[in-house]
Protein backbone atom coordinates (compact mmCIF):
# COMPACT_ATOMS: atom_id res chain seq x y z
CA UNK A 1 0.00 0.00 0.00
CA UNK A 2 1.18 3.41 -0.81
CA UNK A 3 1.80 5.87 2.55
CA UNK A 4 0.70 9.22 2.04
CA UNK A 5 1.50 10.53 5.62
CA UNK A 6 -0.40 13.60 6.97
CA UNK A 7 1.65 17.13 7.63
CA UNK A 8 2.05 15.66 11.25
CA UNK A 9 3.13 12.08 10.46
CA UNK A 10 6.06 13.53 8.51
CA UNK A 11 6.78 16.20 10.56
CA UNK A 12 6.74 13.52 13.65
CA UNK A 13 8.84 11.52 11.35
CA UNK A 14 11.34 14.34 11.08
CA UNK A 15 10.95 15.17 14.80
CA UNK A 16 12.48 11.47 15.18
CA UNK A 17 15.60 11.90 12.34
CA UNK A 18 16.47 15.30 14.12
CA UNK A 19 16.48 13.95 17.63
CA UNK A 20 18.89 11.26 18.96
CA UNK A 21 16.32 11.31 22.38
CA UNK A 22 12.80 11.38 20.97
CA UNK A 23 9.41 11.09 23.12
CA UNK A 24 7.01 11.07 21.22
CA UNK A 25 3.16 11.24 23.08
CA UNK A 26 1.05 10.29 20.86
CA UNK A 27 -2.89 9.77 21.16
CA UNK A 28 -4.07 6.32 19.73
CA UNK A 29 -5.03 6.16 16.10
CA UNK A 30 -2.45 8.65 14.74
CA UNK A 31 -0.02 5.85 13.16
CA UNK A 32 2.93 5.77 15.75
CA UNK A 33 4.01 2.86 14.11
CA UNK A 34 4.34 4.05 10.33
CA UNK A 35 5.98 7.17 11.42
CA UNK A 36 8.18 5.42 13.41
CA UNK A 37 9.32 2.75 10.81
CA UNK A 38 9.54 5.64 8.07
CA UNK A 39 11.81 7.15 10.47
CA UNK A 40 13.86 3.83 11.29
CA UNK A 41 13.77 2.89 7.57
CA UNK A 42 15.49 6.76 6.67
CA UNK A 43 18.07 6.16 9.61
CA UNK A 44 18.88 2.25 8.81
CA UNK A 45 18.75 2.41 4.77
CA UNK A 46 19.06 6.10 3.71
CA UNK A 47 21.57 7.56 6.11
CA UNK A 48 22.79 4.46 7.28
CA UNK A 49 23.12 5.58 11.23
CA UNK A 50 21.94 2.36 12.91
CA UNK A 51 22.12 -0.87 11.77
CA UNK A 52 20.38 -3.29 14.51
CA UNK A 53 16.55 -1.77 15.75
CA UNK A 54 15.21 -3.13 18.93
CA UNK A 55 11.32 -2.68 18.71
CA UNK A 56 9.87 -3.57 22.33
CA UNK A 57 5.96 -3.46 22.66
CA UNK A 58 3.57 -5.58 24.44
CA UNK A 59 3.02 -8.81 22.95
CA UNK A 60 -0.09 -8.50 20.95
CA UNK A 61 1.27 -5.65 19.60
CA UNK A 62 4.55 -6.92 18.83
CA UNK A 63 3.47 -10.17 16.95
CA UNK A 64 0.62 -8.77 15.23
CA UNK A 65 0.64 -4.64 14.57
CA UNK A 66 4.42 -4.36 13.93
CA UNK A 67 5.14 -6.99 11.38
CA UNK A 68 1.83 -5.96 9.89
CA UNK A 69 2.63 -2.38 9.62
CA UNK A 70 5.85 -3.35 8.10
CA UNK A 71 4.49 -5.49 5.14
CA UNK A 72 1.59 -3.05 5.19
CA UNK A 73 3.19 -0.16 3.32
CA UNK A 74 5.61 -0.32 0.39
CA UNK A 75 7.89 2.57 1.30
CA UNK A 76 9.23 0.31 3.55
CA UNK A 77 10.14 -2.29 1.96
CA UNK A 78 13.90 -3.40 2.23
CA UNK A 79 12.96 -2.90 6.31
CA UNK A 80 13.52 -6.95 7.29
CA UNK A 81 12.12 -7.65 10.57
CA UNK A 82 12.54 -10.81 12.65
CA UNK A 83 10.12 -11.35 15.19
CA UNK A 84 11.53 -12.59 18.92
CA UNK A 85 8.96 -14.39 20.93
CA UNK A 86 7.96 -17.66 21.94
CA UNK A 87 9.98 -20.30 23.09
CA UNK A 88 13.67 -19.77 24.04
CA UNK A 89 15.01 -21.88 21.63
CA UNK A 90 12.49 -19.56 18.93
CA UNK A 91 13.93 -16.80 20.74
CA UNK A 92 17.33 -17.20 20.31
CA UNK A 93 16.97 -18.32 16.61
CA UNK A 94 15.45 -14.96 15.67
CA UNK A 95 17.65 -12.88 17.09
CA UNK A 96 20.91 -14.93 14.48
CA UNK A 97 18.28 -14.51 11.68
CA UNK A 98 19.95 -11.23 9.28
CA UNK A 99 17.54 -8.29 9.68
CA UNK A 100 17.25 -4.78 10.56
CA UNK A 101 14.23 -5.40 12.61
CA UNK A 102 14.25 -6.96 16.01
CA UNK A 103 10.77 -7.09 17.57
CA UNK A 104 10.29 -8.46 21.19
CA UNK A 105 7.41 -8.01 23.55
CA UNK A 106 8.62 -6.27 26.90
CA UNK A 107 8.56 -9.35 29.08
CA UNK A 108 11.59 -10.62 27.22
CA UNK A 109 13.46 -7.60 27.93
CA UNK A 110 15.03 -8.68 30.90
CA UNK A 111 15.40 -12.16 29.57
CA UNK A 112 17.33 -10.35 26.74
CA UNK A 113 19.49 -8.11 28.75
CA UNK A 114 20.66 -10.76 31.69
CA UNK A 115 21.23 -13.68 29.03
CA UNK A 116 23.60 -11.05 27.07
CA UNK A 117 21.75 -10.99 24.16
CA UNK A 118 21.47 -7.30 23.52
CA UNK A 119 23.37 -5.53 20.63
CA UNK A 120 21.62 -2.47 19.15
CA UNK A 121 22.04 0.66 18.53
CA UNK A 122 18.68 2.01 18.10
CA UNK A 123 15.52 0.81 21.11
CA UNK A 124 11.86 1.80 19.60
CA UNK A 125 9.88 1.60 22.94
CA UNK A 126 6.32 1.26 21.80
CA UNK A 127 4.03 1.98 25.25
CA UNK A 128 7.16 4.10 26.73
CA UNK A 129 4.74 4.18 29.96
CA UNK A 130 4.82 0.62 30.57
CA UNK A 131 8.64 1.38 32.06
CA UNK A 132 7.35 3.87 34.27
CA UNK A 133 8.34 2.12 37.32
CA UNK A 134 11.64 2.59 38.35
CA UNK A 135 11.66 -0.99 40.44
CA UNK A 136 10.71 -3.34 37.92
CA UNK A 137 13.35 -6.01 36.12
CA UNK A 138 12.35 -4.76 32.82
CA UNK A 139 13.38 -0.68 33.45
CA UNK A 140 16.72 -2.13 35.42
CA UNK A 141 17.54 -4.27 32.88
CA UNK A 142 17.37 -1.77 29.57
CA UNK A 143 18.90 1.65 32.14
CA UNK A 144 21.63 -1.03 32.13
CA UNK A 145 22.41 -0.91 28.81
CA UNK A 146 20.92 2.07 27.39
CA UNK A 147 24.90 3.31 26.88
CA UNK A 148 25.23 1.02 24.43
CA UNK A 149 22.54 2.63 22.29
CA UNK A 150 22.77 5.63 19.96
CA UNK A 151 19.34 6.19 19.63
CA UNK A 152 15.40 6.18 21.53
CA UNK A 153 12.63 6.14 20.12
CA UNK A 154 9.62 6.30 22.81
CA UNK A 155 6.19 6.20 22.16
CA UNK A 156 3.17 6.82 24.51
CA UNK A 157 -0.40 8.23 24.58
CA UNK A 158 -0.69 8.11 28.31
CA UNK A 159 3.10 9.48 29.48
CA UNK A 160 2.08 10.10 33.07
CA UNK A 161 -1.68 8.29 34.01
CA UNK A 162 -0.81 8.68 37.94
CA UNK A 163 0.88 12.24 37.66
CA UNK A 164 4.37 13.46 36.89
CA UNK A 165 6.08 11.23 38.96
CA UNK A 166 5.46 8.10 36.68
CA UNK A 167 7.95 10.62 34.10
CA UNK A 168 11.00 10.25 35.56
CA UNK A 169 11.56 6.38 34.63
CA UNK A 170 10.64 6.68 31.36
CA UNK A 171 12.63 9.93 30.49
CA UNK A 172 15.51 8.42 31.75
CA UNK A 173 15.51 5.55 29.63
CA UNK A 174 15.77 8.53 27.12
CA UNK A 175 18.60 10.74 28.14
CA UNK A 176 20.01 8.59 30.98
CA UNK A 177 18.87 11.25 33.74
CA UNK A 178 20.10 14.17 31.60
CA UNK A 179 16.98 16.79 32.22
CA UNK A 180 15.23 14.97 35.57
CA UNK A 181 18.65 13.77 37.05
CA UNK A 182 20.09 10.45 37.45
CA UNK A 183 18.16 9.12 40.58
CA UNK A 184 14.49 8.81 41.13
CA UNK A 185 14.88 10.02 45.00
CA UNK A 186 16.76 13.62 43.70
CA UNK A 187 13.89 14.20 41.36
CA UNK A 188 11.41 13.45 44.28
CA UNK A 189 13.21 15.88 45.94
CA UNK A 190 13.11 18.27 43.71
CA UNK A 191 9.92 18.42 42.61
CA UNK A 192 7.74 16.96 45.00
CA UNK A 193 6.43 16.83 48.39
CA UNK A 194 4.94 14.44 50.16
CA UNK A 195 1.57 13.51 50.22
CA UNK A 196 -0.81 10.81 51.37
CA UNK A 197 1.57 9.12 54.54
CA UNK A 198 1.29 7.71 57.48
CA UNK A 199 3.71 8.17 59.50
CA UNK A 200 7.21 7.95 57.85
CA UNK A 201 5.34 5.55 55.08
CA UNK A 202 4.90 7.52 52.20
CA UNK A 203 2.30 6.68 49.63
CA UNK A 204 2.05 9.63 47.40
CA UNK A 205 3.46 12.36 46.19
CA UNK A 206 2.15 15.54 45.11
CA UNK A 207 4.45 18.50 42.76
CA UNK A 208 5.52 21.31 44.49
CA UNK A 209 4.46 24.98 43.40
CA UNK A 210 5.52 25.27 39.93
CA UNK A 211 7.01 21.81 39.54
CA UNK A 212 4.46 20.73 36.79
CA UNK A 213 5.86 23.90 34.61
CA UNK A 214 9.48 22.95 35.35
CA UNK A 215 9.73 19.61 34.52
CA UNK A 216 7.26 20.75 31.12
CA UNK A 217 10.55 22.71 30.57
CA UNK A 218 12.88 20.45 31.18
CA UNK A 219 11.50 17.56 28.36
CA UNK A 220 9.81 20.14 26.13
CA UNK A 221 13.34 19.78 23.55
CA UNK A 222 13.41 15.98 23.28
CA UNK A 223 9.12 15.31 23.27
CA UNK A 224 6.16 16.77 21.83
CA UNK A 225 2.35 15.54 22.22
CA UNK A 226 0.12 15.33 19.17
CA UNK A 227 -3.84 14.79 19.81
CA UNK A 228 -6.24 12.70 17.54
CA UNK A 229 -8.86 15.16 18.04
CA UNK A 230 -6.23 18.04 16.06
CA UNK A 231 -5.41 16.08 13.41
CA UNK A 232 -7.59 13.30 12.52
CA UNK A 233 -11.42 13.62 11.47
CA UNK A 234 -12.44 11.49 14.90
CA UNK A 235 -15.93 9.40 15.09
CA UNK A 236 -18.34 11.13 17.36
CA UNK A 237 -18.38 10.27 20.86
CA UNK A 238 -21.05 9.72 23.58
CA UNK A 239 -20.05 8.59 27.18
CA UNK A 240 -22.54 7.88 29.78
CA UNK A 241 -23.41 6.34 32.74
CA UNK A 242 -26.19 3.88 33.65
CA UNK A 243 -26.68 3.46 37.62
CA UNK A 244 -27.92 0.56 39.55
CA UNK A 245 -28.41 0.77 43.49
CA UNK A 246 -28.33 -2.16 45.95
CA UNK A 247 -30.97 -2.59 47.80
CA UNK A 248 -31.36 -2.41 51.93
CA UNK A 249 -29.42 -5.70 53.33
CA UNK A 250 -27.19 -5.50 49.94
CA UNK A 251 -26.09 -2.24 51.12
CA UNK A 252 -25.65 -3.16 54.53
CA UNK A 253 -23.39 -5.75 53.73
CA UNK A 254 -21.61 -3.61 51.79
CA UNK A 255 -20.94 -0.68 54.68
CA UNK A 256 -19.97 -3.31 57.07
CA UNK A 257 -17.37 -4.64 54.85
CA UNK A 258 -16.10 -1.31 53.96
CA UNK A 259 -16.33 -0.27 57.98
CA UNK A 260 -15.01 -3.43 59.60
CA UNK A 261 -12.49 -4.48 56.61
CA UNK A 262 -14.22 -8.08 57.35
CA UNK A 263 -17.79 -9.34 56.39
CA UNK A 264 -19.32 -12.72 58.05
CA UNK A 265 -20.93 -14.90 55.88
CA UNK A 266 -21.45 -18.50 56.34
CA UNK A 267 -19.18 -20.92 54.93
CA UNK A 268 -15.97 -18.10 54.43
CA UNK A 269 -15.77 -14.76 55.17
CA UNK A 270 -14.95 -11.73 53.30
CA UNK A 271 -11.38 -10.74 54.65
CA UNK A 272 -10.14 -7.32 53.14
CA UNK A 273 -6.99 -7.70 55.34
CA UNK A 274 -5.78 -3.79 54.29
CA UNK A 275 -6.99 -0.75 52.56
CA UNK A 276 -6.09 -2.26 49.33
CA UNK A 277 -7.51 -5.23 49.37
CA UNK A 278 -10.61 -3.45 50.81
CA UNK A 279 -10.54 -1.19 47.53
CA UNK A 280 -10.21 -4.23 45.31
CA UNK A 281 -13.28 -6.44 47.46
CA UNK A 282 -15.38 -3.33 47.67
CA UNK A 283 -15.04 -2.82 43.46
CA UNK A 284 -15.29 -6.86 42.77
CA UNK A 285 -19.19 -5.96 45.30
CA UNK A 286 -19.92 -3.44 43.33
CA UNK A 287 -19.96 -4.94 40.41
CA UNK A 288 -22.03 -8.05 42.28
CA UNK A 289 -19.67 -11.03 43.20
CA UNK A 290 -16.80 -11.06 45.75
CA UNK A 291 -14.22 -14.18 46.77
CA UNK A 292 -14.24 -15.11 49.95
CA UNK A 293 -11.47 -15.95 51.79
CA UNK A 294 -11.42 -19.76 50.62
CA UNK A 295 -11.32 -18.09 46.98
CA UNK A 296 -15.09 -18.77 46.25
CA UNK A 297 -17.04 -16.54 44.02
CA UNK A 298 -20.36 -14.96 46.72
CA UNK A 299 -22.80 -13.50 44.65
CA UNK A 300 -24.03 -10.00 46.05
CA UNK A 301 -26.74 -9.21 43.25
CA UNK A 302 -27.22 -9.21 39.75
CA UNK A 303 -28.52 -5.99 38.91
CA UNK A 304 -24.99 -5.02 37.03
CA UNK A 305 -26.04 -8.19 35.15
CA UNK A 306 -29.38 -7.12 34.55
CA UNK A 307 -28.74 -3.78 33.68
CA UNK A 308 -25.92 -5.14 30.66
CA UNK A 309 -29.00 -7.39 29.34
CA UNK A 310 -30.50 -4.17 28.94
CA UNK A 311 -28.27 -2.53 27.10
CA UNK A 312 -27.47 -5.49 24.89
CA UNK A 313 -30.76 -6.02 24.16
CA UNK A 314 -31.34 -1.75 23.04
CA UNK A 315 -28.17 -2.19 20.65
CA UNK A 316 -30.73 -4.07 18.60
CA UNK A 317 -28.61 -6.76 17.57
CA UNK A 318 -25.29 -4.62 16.62
CA UNK A 319 -22.01 -6.23 18.44
CA UNK A 320 -21.53 -5.16 21.83
CA UNK A 321 -18.17 -5.56 23.82
CA UNK A 322 -17.67 -5.51 27.56
CA UNK A 323 -15.01 -4.55 29.58
CA UNK A 324 -14.44 -6.69 32.42
CA UNK A 325 -11.73 -7.07 35.22
CA UNK A 326 -12.73 -9.81 37.35
CA UNK A 327 -12.73 -13.61 36.38
CA UNK A 328 -16.13 -14.27 37.96
CA UNK A 329 -17.28 -10.96 35.92
CA UNK A 330 -15.93 -12.79 32.46
CA UNK A 331 -16.98 -16.39 33.40
CA UNK A 332 -20.83 -14.86 34.36
CA UNK A 333 -20.92 -12.95 30.51
CA UNK A 334 -20.02 -16.01 28.74
CA UNK A 335 -22.95 -18.05 30.92
CA UNK A 336 -25.47 -15.41 30.26
CA UNK A 337 -25.01 -14.32 27.20
CA UNK A 338 -22.27 -16.86 25.12
CA UNK A 339 -19.90 -14.02 25.19
CA UNK A 340 -16.63 -14.50 23.58
CA UNK A 341 -13.06 -13.35 25.19
CA UNK A 342 -11.32 -11.08 22.56
CA UNK A 343 -7.65 -12.90 22.95
CA UNK A 344 -6.05 -13.87 19.94
CA UNK A 345 -6.07 -13.49 16.23
CA UNK A 346 -8.98 -15.96 15.58
CA UNK A 347 -10.80 -13.72 17.93
CA UNK A 348 -9.78 -10.44 16.63
CA UNK A 349 -10.84 -11.24 13.22
CA UNK A 350 -13.96 -12.52 14.28
CA UNK A 351 -15.19 -9.66 15.88
CA UNK A 352 -13.95 -7.06 13.03
CA UNK A 353 -16.03 -9.31 10.56
CA UNK A 354 -19.18 -9.06 12.68
CA UNK A 355 -19.19 -12.39 13.97
CA UNK A 356 -19.56 -11.84 17.83
CA UNK A 357 -22.49 -10.33 18.98
CA UNK A 358 -20.98 -10.00 22.68
CA UNK A 359 -17.53 -10.00 22.98
CA UNK A 360 -15.38 -9.69 26.38
CA UNK A 361 -12.20 -7.24 26.14
CA UNK A 362 -9.86 -7.07 29.28
CA UNK A 363 -8.20 -4.02 29.55
CA UNK A 364 -4.34 -5.33 30.81
CA UNK A 365 -4.60 -8.27 27.66
CA UNK A 366 -5.93 -6.35 24.98
CA UNK A 367 -6.07 -2.87 25.54
CA UNK A 368 -2.57 -1.49 23.70
CA UNK A 369 -2.49 -1.53 19.84
CA UNK A 370 -5.39 -3.25 18.73
CA UNK A 371 -7.29 -2.20 15.92
CA UNK A 372 -11.30 -3.36 16.95
CA UNK A 373 -13.00 -0.50 15.58
CA UNK A 374 -14.26 -2.48 11.76
CA UNK A 375 -16.45 -4.81 14.28
CA UNK A 376 -18.80 -2.43 16.24
CA UNK A 377 -19.56 0.61 18.09
CA UNK A 378 -20.46 0.38 21.43
CA UNK A 379 -18.39 -0.30 24.39
CA UNK A 380 -19.42 -1.01 27.83
CA UNK A 381 -17.62 -1.02 31.31
CA UNK A 382 -18.56 -3.64 33.60
CA UNK A 383 -16.34 -3.66 36.00
CA UNK A 384 -14.44 -0.31 36.45
CA UNK A 385 -10.89 0.09 37.28
CA UNK A 386 -8.80 2.83 38.54
CA UNK A 387 -5.82 2.87 35.92
CA UNK A 388 -6.39 5.73 33.73
CA UNK A 389 -3.58 4.50 31.10
CA UNK A 390 -5.32 1.16 30.21
CA UNK A 391 -8.87 2.79 30.54
CA UNK A 392 -7.94 5.35 27.85
CA UNK A 393 -6.35 2.64 25.55
CA UNK A 394 -9.53 0.46 25.91
CA UNK A 395 -11.58 3.30 24.70
CA UNK A 396 -9.55 3.64 21.80
CA UNK A 397 -9.99 0.04 20.24
CA UNK A 398 -13.31 1.27 19.22
CA UNK A 399 -13.12 5.22 19.17
CA UNK A 400 -10.30 6.04 16.60
CA UNK A 401 -9.56 6.68 12.80
CA UNK A 402 -11.44 4.76 10.60
CA UNK A 403 -15.14 3.70 13.17
CA UNK A 404 -17.15 4.74 10.90
CA UNK A 405 -19.92 4.90 13.31
CA UNK A 406 -20.67 6.89 16.50
CA UNK A 407 -18.87 5.67 19.21
CA UNK A 408 -20.81 4.85 22.88
CA UNK A 409 -18.96 4.25 25.60
CA UNK A 410 -21.25 3.29 29.15
CA UNK A 411 -20.21 2.83 32.47
CA UNK A 412 -22.50 0.45 34.30
CA UNK A 413 -22.21 2.40 37.51
CA UNK A 414 -23.50 1.27 41.11
CA UNK A 415 -25.21 4.32 43.21
CA UNK A 416 -23.23 5.19 46.07
CA UNK A 417 -19.80 3.20 46.09
CA UNK A 418 -16.51 2.87 44.92
CA UNK A 419 -17.98 2.78 41.66
CA UNK A 420 -18.50 6.69 41.52
CA UNK A 421 -15.26 7.31 43.34
CA UNK A 422 -13.31 5.54 40.20
CA UNK A 423 -15.30 7.68 37.77
CA UNK A 424 -14.12 11.10 39.79
CA UNK A 425 -10.35 9.70 39.91
CA UNK A 426 -10.00 8.82 36.59
CA UNK A 427 -11.36 12.36 35.22
CA UNK A 428 -9.08 13.89 37.63
CA UNK A 429 -6.06 12.26 36.41
CA UNK A 430 -6.95 12.90 33.06
CA UNK A 431 -6.74 16.31 33.47
CA UNK A 432 -3.56 16.38 35.07
CA UNK A 433 -1.95 14.71 32.25
CA UNK A 434 -3.68 16.97 29.82
CA UNK A 435 -1.70 20.18 30.75
CA UNK A 436 1.18 18.09 30.30
CA UNK A 437 0.38 17.03 26.58
CA UNK A 438 -0.70 20.58 26.18
CA UNK A 439 2.59 22.20 27.74
CA UNK A 440 4.64 20.03 25.02
CA UNK A 441 2.06 20.25 22.53
CA UNK A 442 3.81 19.90 18.84
CA UNK A 443 3.51 23.08 17.00
CA UNK A 444 3.56 22.81 12.94
CA UNK A 445 3.64 25.00 10.15
CA UNK A 446 0.92 25.10 8.03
Amino acid sequence: MQYKPHSYQAFATSFIIEHPESGLLLSMGLGKSVISLTALWELALDYFEIGRILVIAPLRVATDTWPKEIEKWDHLNGLTYSLVVGTEKERREALVSPAFVYIINRENVTWLIENKLFSFDCVCIDELSSFKNHQSKRFKALRKVRPQVKRVIGLTGTPSPNGLIDLWAQINLLDMGERLGRFIGGYRERYFMPDKRNRDVIFSYKPKPGAEEAIHEKISDICISMQAMDYLQMPELVVSNVEVEMNEKERSMYDSLKADLILSLEGGDIDAQSAAGLNNKLLQMASGAVYDENGVVRRIYDRKLDALEDLIEAANGNPVMVAVWYKNSKECLMEKFGAVLIEDSESIDRWNKGEIPVAIIHPASAGYGLNLQAGGCHLIWFDLIWNLELYQQCNARLWRQGQKQTVIIQHIVTKDTIDEDVLVALENKDLSQEVLLKAVKARIAS
